[in-house]
């Protein structure tokens, strides 16, 4: 059980002392600190639901002890690892700052829209100073702590769970000098018995993408869930879950779409239980039409955890059953021919285990490259799966 200092007084986590303490500091925005270590490591409070919770500030996680629930297995062996200090900064007081490698203002009405830098190409393998869209999606996904899981957990995460996560961890980061918070737009669940209170929130939320006048456009991010894409007159609309209106993409920019994520939405299409998630900048017109301007997606599972392959959907699937947290590694900037963890088990004894995917048809410099990360990390024991050499191998 985790204890916190609030102030001078300790408290034990499941106390009701500390519970009813929780709204009261959440209001007064006093910072809990964890005493698994000394000195104490500082957190936050998060709403979530109508309950309150004490979550990890950013980057936070391995500055608490391995034994400590809050601790992160290290962000080297994913995609996040290049990023910090330079794409990702980390002020005095935990607070983290973004460098965007996307622009968040439209110059010209006919400026055609844009996709992330292909991954075949160096400059999303080496790109450390700012982040791409996508790499701004996982951000949002891991410092939402959406990438961990246990199987307690079946169930109880939807819509509304996740976007609570991520609004919170936009609420830590701020980008172009401004809260990001306030340029992240992320549909809340429709209820039909609420639904003039969430249009009235809902319109007070996109005024910061609503065209006014001439001169540059100001662009908000959207993070939603796809619910179809189809063609319109010209181009086609992607319905957003959640979202009475659809955004628009010309027809040059859906082909190229199609052609950047066909992984993406071969797996979105071939199981019923997965997500499409969408991350796009995007201005809304005169007309009140929405238009993306950049946009990136990603696929995640039934528990909103994201997956690459197949195979990692498989890994996924066996790790859900186990009691014991589980956390998933992302991409960011990097592409696919670069190793990253698929999955640390940072509650594993007598040490935590990073768990790696090789691909069909893996390169000598993939291996090369991920023999040199499981060298770098001793305290991790190691779990590899050759997928060319057969089954799954025992899980540890």
């Amino acid at each position: 059980m985790r204890r916190f200092l609030i102030g001078d007084r300790s408290f034990d986590e499941d106390s009701v002392e500390f519970q009813a303490l929780l709204p009261r500091a959440y209001e007064h925005k006093l910072r809990p600190h964890c005493r698994c270590k000394e000195p104490a490591v500082a957190m936050y409070i998060a709403r979530l639901d109508g309950q309150y919770f004490v979550k990890r500030m950013p980057l936070s996680g391995r500055d608490h002890d391995p034994a400590c629930s809050s601790y992160e297995p290290p962000y080297e062996l994913s995609g996040l690892g290049p990023l910090v200090g330079n794409a990702i900064q980390i002020d005095a007081n935990g607070r983290t700052a973004l460098k965007l490698d996307f622009s968040m203002t439209k110059r010209s009405p006919r400026a055609a829209l844009s996709l992330p830098t292909e991954s075949s190409e160096p400059a999303i393998r080496n790109e450390t100073k700012k982040l791409s869209l996508r790499a701004m999606l996982h951000y949002l996904w891991e410092m939402g702590e959406l990438t961990e899981w246990r199987s307690s957990w079946a169930g109880k995460r939807g819509w509304g769970r996740v976007r609570t996560s991520l609004m919170n961890a936009a609420s830590q980061t701020t980008a172009r000098g401004a809260h990001l918070s306030e340029m992240l737009f992320v549909p809340e669940v429709f209820h039909q018995e609420d639904k003039e209170a969430i249009a009235a929130r809902r319109s007070a939320a996109l005024a910061g993408a609503q065209a006014s006048g001439t001169g540059p456009r100001t662009l908000m991010i959207a993070v939603a869930e796809v619910k179809e894409c189809t063609a319109a007159r010209e181009g086609h609309r992607i319905t957003l879950r959640h979202l009475p209106f659809p955004f628009m993409i010309e027809e040059g920019p859906w082909k190229r779409l199609n052609a950047r994520y066909e992984t993406e939405l071969e797996l979105w299409r071939s199981n019923e239980e997965c997500h499409l998630i969408l991350i796009a900048t995007f201005g809304i017109s005169v007309s009140g039409v929405a238009a993306v301007e950049e946009v990136a997606m990603m696929v995640v599972n039934e528990d909103w955890i994201p997956f690459e392959s197949v195979h990692e959907r498989h890994l996924l699937e066996r790790l859900a059953r186990l009691r014991r947290k589980s956390v998933k590694g992302l991409r960011f900037n990097l592409s696919r021919d670069h190793p990253i963890v698929s999955v640390t088990l940072p509650e594993q004894r007598p040490s935590p285990v990073a768990l790696f995917i090789v691909p069909p048809g893996a390169s000598e410099d993939y291996e090369r490259a991920l023999a040199e990360m499981i060298e770098s990390r001793p305290e991790m024991t190691p779990w590899v799966w050759r997928v060319s050499e057969g089954e799954m191998p025992r899980l540890p």
